[in-house]
């Protein structure tokens, strides 16, 4: 029964002083609605830039071939060749989702009046698998493109538009590369923005690799692609595919085999510092909040000692009056905290309202956190004053002016 006196004298004592009690609170809504935000901000980074590299390829290995200590006609055959995607496509067939090699090379073609280098890419059926490509309009190279040796083409988004105005407006086209005739028969583009980090630029031509031969001196495959069946495997097919590149070739070449997992790594190393950070931010913003609330409760004992003196005189006891004046920092702390937790997780939502294609997570763990460690700083903090205010006497307290 005397919690609900407590916590109803506490009420009103706040209310005698609305302003003082908003002030005091507002520390505490900055801290717990930071605290929101920063895991928030956290997660949604992380999600993110995930998404970015998973978007590149699913669980993907590149290998290509380094250096060497031949001569340059004994480094032509250290190149990685169709032998060798073969090769990993048959030992590795339970392991792996797909292998795919890309050739790259270069033509010039007449756009908007002048002429401009484009990249021409040779692979095949499996490029669009591994490389998670998207065909925004026709269709994909199939395995008797690459048999047949079709003169068919696929064209970037970008380069289809400088062409011909749309991307659909290139289909059935006829582009020439290298003075032969190619069938225009879809675009494609890259899952998510690579920024030129990949083989895929701006302005692109896919054919088949079987025809992209005729148009090198040398067969380099630079890189191959190999897809993992399960993160899980990737290291270890990682290895694998180095060890059989190395088993088909003349000892001392050496071959770049890497996954996404050291990019990972990193990321996941500097996004928990980053947090770290932002978290020692939010709890220097609480501790304040919590000084201040200390600060208020001390001043609010020494404006209420008569108040305090006639209490005790008519019977209440120290603990009654300790718990009075905790009970007050409790509430001030927790009306913060729950406003603060308000305003964290309002700012996401109405993020999301706005522009339906960002996804924000709210953690529930971080509003539970945030919950409890605003009734912690008020108990922490105003237990000074609420035990100063219980240890004076009661004679005293009546004298006081």
């Amino acid at each position: 029964m005397f919690l609900g006196e407590a916590l109803d004298f506490s009420i009103k004592a706040l209310k005698a002083n609305p302003v003082r009690s908003l002030l005091t609170g507002l520390g505490m809504v900055i801290g717990t609605s930071s605290v929101i935000l920063v895991v928030t901000i956290s997660l949604t980074s992380r999600d993110y830039i995930l998404e970015q590299i998973e978007g590149l390829g699913s669980n993907m290995i590149s290998a290509y071939y380094e250096a060497g200590n031949q001569s340059a006609t004994q480094a032509d055959a250290d190149f990685v060749k169709m032998a060798d995607v073969d090769a990993v496509r048959e030992l590795l067939a339970g392991r792996i989702v797909a292998a795919t090699g890309v050739m790259t090379d270069y033509d010039r073609l007449l756009i908007a009046g002048k002429e401009r280098d484009v990249k021409v890419l040779g692979s095949d059926q499996d490029y669009k698998t591994v490389r998670n490509l998207l065909v925004t309009s026709g269709r994909f190279l199939d395995a008797s493109d690459g048999t047949l040796r079709e003169h068919v083409a696929l064209l970037t988004d970008k380069l289809a538009e400088r062409l011909y105005g749309t991307r659909d407006g290139g289909l059935g086209q006829i582009i020439k590369v290298h003075g032969l005739q190619f069938t225009v028969i879809g675009t494609f583009k890259e899952r998510v923005e690579s920024f030129g980090l990949t083989e895929v630029a701006r302005e692109t031509i896919l054919i088949p690799i079987t025809v992209m031969r005729n148009f090198t001196p040398v067969e380099r495959i630079d890189p191959m692609y190999v897809e993992g069946r399960s993160p899980q495997e990737v290291d270890a097919v990682t290895l694998e595919v180095r060890q059989i590149l190395e088993a088909r070739h003349r000892a001392g070449a050496v071959y770049r085999v890497e996954n996404l997992t050291a990019i990972l790594t990193a990321f996941n190393s500097i996004a928990l510092i980053l947090s770290l950070v932002l978290v020692l931010v939010s709890a220097i913003a609480l501790v304040i909040s919590g000084i201040g609330i200390m600060n208020i409760m001390l001043v609010t004992v020494t404006e209420r000692t008569r108040e305090i003196g006639l209490r005790m005189a008519v019977g209440a006891s120290r603990k009654e009056i300790l718990i009075q004046f905790l009970t007050e920092a409790v509430l001030v702390s927790l009306s913060g905290g729950v406003i603060g937790i308000m305003v964290g997780i309002s700012i996401p939502l109405s993020v999301q309202f706005f522009v339906d294609s960002v996804q924000i997570p709210i953690s529930t763990t971080a509003i539970a956190v945030a919950f409890g460690v605003s009734m912690m700083v008020g108990l922490i903090f105003g237990m000074l004053p609420a035990n100063r205010a219980s240890k004076l006497n009661p004679t005293e307290a009546l004298r006081y002016e």
